[in-house]
């Protein structure tokens, strides 16, 4: 399949019009996800949304397959995101895929004038259609070990040493990927999971149950998030055994595995994914929130965003030995560890019987440093600040930006951005 030229590729813009011309003091984020939009509100929202507010972001999606001819869909969020879809032919080969992705990237870099964007990854698969830009600056966001995921492409982590040698910053989602990351690459910082304790605080408030909600009895044992091969589903189901009194709500979408495999007891109740603005009412309502993982190669680097979300919500918290919640939440008593039936079952009948004496003081001591906010300020300054170092030379040399004047600045492909050196 021969690369379609970039004009003939068509952008929609749904439901907004085209986007200005980038802002003068921030450069724009092109972001490459492996995660839809629209999914499941976790770390690349909640840096996203708060990227939005000073600069142009626009949120690249992985393809779906539909009729008609090959089409990017791009839509701004309430937010201030603009997600980017593409739409291309069912049949077409991941060679073929690639270079459509390739097309509607460069139309969108010329459509919306982009002159200093930032390639911010967080899957090296989008190596295959990015190859050959020269980007002012490139991030990797390395919020998980997709290497370790079900159904993980066999060229995953040969794309992940290439992104690492390319990439001018690598920020990672836990302490865990920060120590396996950081003696490959010089410039690693470590961002863990944060939250928004405002939002989850809420919980506290005792506000209305949920209608799926409200005629579960007590006790209650919650859990929000993906359902997948991350969680331990033998341990629920037999916990639900073993406590036939006790509720277990889980909250989320189900993916990579088969419904089949989820409990299905008369206390295990699933009502499905839920929006973000309404999981402070569900967890308000439950007794103990719980972090049942699994421990495999998909849980190894992972650090759970849930532990200070319920932390936030007051809840009390039981989870399995995954390290990134042992350290610190387990060494500081304020999450209890216990990974067999057993074991889990008397976690949870301590959370039962109430707190320790100053135990929510003590947690929220700890969330106090935690923001996702301050997280995002931290990374903008890091990549403004280096975007502002590559720049300045050419400001010098020209006393404007590094650029073609518009009317001399390419329409299509990757001159859209400014040439830069790689060592």
């Amino acid at each position: 399949m021969s690369q379609p030229p970039s004009s003939d590729i068509r952008i929609e813009w749904a439901g907004t019009r085209r986007p200005h011309a980038d802002a003068p003091d921030h450069p724009d984020l092109i972001c490459l996800s492996h995660l839809r939009w629209r999914f499941v509100f976790q770390r690349p929202q909640h840096l996203m949304t708060r990227a939005a507010r000073s600069r142009r972001v626009f949120f690249v999606e992985e393809p779906v397959e539909t009729a008609g001819p090959a089409r990017l869909v791009v839509e701004r969020d309430p937010s201030g995101v603009y997600v980017a879809v593409p739409h291309v032919p069912p049949g077409a080969t991941p060679e073929g895929r690639a270079l459509l992705q390739r097309a509607m990237l460069e139309r969108l870099i010329a459509a919306a004038e982009v002159t200093r964007g930032v390639f911010w990854y967080w899957t090296p698969m989008a190596l295959s259609f990015t190859r050959g830009f020269d980007p002012v600056a490139v991030v990797f966001d390395c919020m998980d070990h997709l290497a370790g995921f079900a159904y993980a492409p066999r060229e995953l982590i040969d794309l992940e040493n290439e992104l690492l040698a390319r990439a001018d910053l690598v920020f990672t989602g836990g302490r865990s990927l920060f120590e396996s990351r950081r003696g490959r690459h010089p410039d690693v910082h470590l961002f863990p999971s944060s939250v928004d304790v405002a939002h989850f605080a809420q919980a506290r408030l005792g506000l209305p149950e949920p209608a799926d909600q409200r005629d579960i009895p007590h006790p209650r044992l919650g859990y929000c998030g993906v359902i997948d091969e991350r969680m331990d589903l033998e341990l629920i189901d037999g916990l639900a055994a073993l406590r036939p009194d006790w509720q277990f709500v889980l909250v989320g979408p189900t993916a990579k595995i088969d419904p089949a495999q989820l409990p299905r007891r008369a206390n295990v109740h699933l009502p499905g994914q839920r929006a973000y603005a309404d999981l402070p009412a569900y967890l308000g309502g439950w007794d103990v929130a719980l972090l049942p993982f699994a421990r495999n190669d998909a849980t190894r680097f992972i650090s759970p965003t849930k532990t200070p979300e319920y932390l936030a919500a007051g809840r009390p918290v039981v989870s399995t030995s995954i390290r990134d919640v042992v350290s610190p939440y387990g060494e500081l008593g304020l999450v209890r560890i216990a990974d067999t039936v057993e074991s889990f079952a008397a976690a949870v009948e301590e959370a039962l019987a109430g707190p320790a004496p100053g135990w929510q003081a003590r947690v929220d001591a700890f969330l106090a440093d935690l923001s996702w906010d301050r997280t995002w300020e931290s990374m903008a300054a890091l990549i403004d600040g280096l975007v502002a170092g590559r720049l300045a030379p050419a400001r010098r040399r020209t006393r404007r930006l590094p650029i073609a004047a518009a009317a001399e600045r390419p329409r299509t492909g990757a001159r859209a951005f400014p040439a830069r050196s790689r060592a």
